[in-house]
Order: C-alpha cells, then structure tokens, then sequence
C-alpha cells in the first residue's frame, strides 16, 4: 500500500505539482491525427494535466495546441474561425498562431497596436503513428520523438483509437498493468459461450497464479507473467515506459498462443485531469500482413464506434452512469462480469474504485509486483525531476522493443529464449515526422 502523501503525490498531475512537472518533461498524445483532418478544420478541445487547451491545423497543415481562452476577454477558441494561418476569437477578432503569437487585434485602433506584445500559452507538438503529440516541459529539455515501433509502420499495419475513463490515469494504467485479472475478470463461464471473453481452456484460466519477474530497464522495466502448465511455460512479455505506455503481446486463436500472427496491442493512459483520463488504444502489425478488418473494428473490446460516443468526447456508451449496462442474467451463465466489451470491462472495474483510489486501504500480493514496481518509479522519477535531474523514459532506448508471448518448455531460462524477440530489429527504420516548431 502507499501512504497517504505518496498516495497524494502520485495522482496530482496538475501545474506545479511533482507529478505534474514529471509528466511534462514527455510528449503527451492530445489527439488522434483524425480529429484535425484538413487545413483549416474545425479547432477542437483538449484537455492535458489539467489544462483546458485548444488544437487546431493551420493552413500549411501546421498543428497547434494553444490555451483554449483568448488573451482578450477569455472567451473559448473553441468557437474560433480557423482561418489564414490562425484561429481568430469570434468575441473582438483576435488573432494567434500556432505558436500563440497574436497577429491581429482588429477592435483596437491602428495607432494604439500592440498585438506584438500579446501571447498565448503553446505548446510544441509532433504527429507520427496517427497521433499528434504535444510537449508542455521546458524547451531546453525537450527529448527525442516518441518513436515507437507502431508509429513507424504503414498504416496498414497499424490501428489507433482512443476512449475517455473515468477516474484517476494510474488507478487505470494500473488495471493494464495487472496481468492476474485476466483469468477472472475477461473469463467466460462455459468455452461455447456467445459471449466475448477468454475461454476456460485457454493458458491464463488454466493457470491463473503466473509467476511474476521483472527486470529494470533505461526506459521503465520489461517484466514476464510465467505460468506453469502441462505444455511447459507459457511466457507472456509486457513492457512498461515510462510514464504511461504498455506494450502486451496478442495473438489470435486457439486455447492459447494458437494462431501465430505477430500482433502487439497497447495502451497510452494519459491524464486529462486528476479524476479523468484518456486511454488510448493501439495495435500494430510488424509482420508481412496488414491488419485486417475485424482487428480495426475492435469487435468485442469496447472502443469502437457501436461502444464509443465519439462526439461526447469518446465517452463510452456503457459508463458509470448507466452501470456499464451491466447484464446480470448473463453473468450467471456466460461471463464473469456481465458486462459486454474487454476494455468496458477493465474501465468498469477501475472506475468502480471511485475518482482516485484510497491506496492506504489496499492489500497487495505477489501478482501485484509490477503495480508495486511502477508505483516505485513514478515517486523515484518525480523526486529526481523535483531536484533538477532528468527521469527515465527520455532516450530512444525504446523504439524497437517488443512484447512477446510463447510457451517454452519447463525451466528454459525465457530471457535468453526470447531475447531477439523482445529486442526487436537491430534498427528500425524511422520516417521523417513534422516536428512543429518543436525546436528548443
């Protein structure tokens, strides 16, 4: 458990606050690349760290994340015309770039100019992997681009989608970390059930205590859920980067590991505020084949476009007010929730928890160890930022990692195993992403 300060330090992302100083030395998703789709569209409303902000793309196709408020009055750009280079406030006709610079002040006279004086608080942003990105630390601090394998393949080997939790980011990316619940929480009642779920036959149920090992790394840890069974160890490979991102090893079919298609899933919990986040989801391939319809679609899981209210802020339609339409006939006899969609099910149980979680109730065990570990980091990382130093995560260390998931015989050491898998290529090879005025 934690105390109830660490418990504090940990959940407060707002300005000023360690964690909140910690997160901004990233780069922090702020919107799906689709969500600007052409010069000129609509701006749209972002929420980071507590930070109400505005993102719109600018006539050259440049992406600006800007205070949502106008330097005047306060009015929300958010009801600005995106237009020429810049998004004007419909209240007095001010103007601002993507930097923030003011350009125009029409309602003052021309003697009187001062609009060069005037100027919005920005934020440097980067887009690669269907993802724009924005940066809101120090410039002198800025690090490398967050290229991750899956933003660096075509797009037709890579889905992104994005849904609104909830509650507190850590109690969320905890629920992703936690790789016992599986067994219990996604679990089918029967193997010929209807219902979406992990069947009663498959590795995780068949072993539902894994064996947890974790070893540290430049950018978070690497850690493995080992699980003994008749077959031999069935391995499973998580990454964890720091702040917020899980790399997980997915693979279709069979009881287990059956069909040997290279897919890796993951999650990106970013914090809109202390009791909201968003979560998004991605999956790529690094094989030959592209993704195919039904992994886009994310049937079953509960972030598509039958499960997500995308003009409500990719609010879910199953959510906390409505009790995630929970269906008790069916969870007596085909699922151990109840409850439709994987993800639907994971934010159910996290939501559940309340706002932000009382970790000084909690009482963790063996499967917990990777929770215990990543708590470790964020309060060693938000004390090393506090005394001036730079925390992991920073360096391009992990840009060809991958997640993995095998069964090997009995007591192979999985490390050696698996090693070039987990590693990934020697060197991936990287595209040319627009930075926008991200140079410090």
């Amino acid at each position: 458990m934690l105390s109830e300060r660490e418990n504090e330090l940990v959940v407060r992302t707002g300005p000023g606050t360690p964690l909140g100083e910690l997160m901004r030395r990233y780069w922090i998703p702020a919107l799906l690349s689709w969500e600007l789709p052409a010069p000129d569209c609509p701006p749209v409303r972002v929420k980071l760290l507590g930070e109400r902000l505005v993102g719109f793309r600018d006539t050259q196709g440049r992406v600006g994340i800007l205070d949502e408020f106008c330097a005047h009055r306060r009015a929300s750009l958010f009801l600005g015309r995106n237009e020429k280079c810049g998004l004007r406030c419909v209240y007095h006709g001010w103007k601002f770039d993507v930097e923030g610079n003011c350009l125009d002040t029409p309602n003052e006279p021309p003697e009187l100019d001062f609009k060069h004086k005037i100027h919005l608080k920005a934020y440097p942003t980067v887009e690669t992997g269907g993802v724009i990105w924005a940066y809101m630390g120090p410039r002198d601090k800025m690090p490398a681009a967050p290229k991750f394998e899956w933003t660096q393949v075509p797009e037709t080997h890579r889905h992104v989608s994005k849904v609104w939790e909830e509650c507190n980011w850590l109690q969320a990316m905890e629920g992703g970390l936690d790789s016992a619940h599986t067994a219990f929480l996604h679990r089918k009642l029967t193997a010929d059930s209807s219902k979406q779920g992990i069947s009663p036959k498959s590795y995780k149920v068949r072993a539902m205590a894994p064996k947890l090992e974790i070893d540290l790394t430049d950018y978070g840890y690497m850690y493995a859920s080992v699980r003994s069974l008749v077959e031999g160890d069935y391995v499973r490979i998580y990454h964890y980067v720091m702040p917020f991102h899980q790399l997980r090893s997915f693979q279709l079919g069979g009881g287990g590991v059956g069909e040997k298609r290279p897919i890796i899933k993951g999650h990106m919990w970013v914090p809109m505020d202390d009791e909201n986040c968003m979560v998004y989801n991605w999956t790529y391939s690094f094989g030959d084949d592209s993704l195919r319809e039904e992994d886009r679609i994310e049937k079953g899981i509960g972030n598509g476009p039958d499960d997500v209210d995308f003009a409500n802020n990719f609010r879910k339609k199953r959510h906390k007010d409505n009790n995630w339409l929970i269906d008790r006939d069916a969870q007596k006899v085909a699922s151990y929730t109840g409850i439709f969609g994987t993800n639907t099910q994971d934010h159910a149980i996290q939501e559940s928890m309340g706002s932000i979680v009382d970790r000084t109730q909690e009482h963790l065990g063996s499967t917990d160890r990777a929770i215990i570990m990543a708590r470790r980091l964020i309060l060693k990382a938000a004390n090393t930022v506090k005394e001036g130093g730079s925390p992991p995560g920073l360096d391009p260390d992990y840009y060809s990692i991958r997640a993995i998931e095998k069964v090997l015989p009995t007591g192979t050491n999985w490390r050696e195993a698996l090693k070039k898998e987990i590693n990934g290529p020697e060197n991936v090879q990287m595209v040319n992403d627009r930075v926008d005025w991200a140079s410090p």
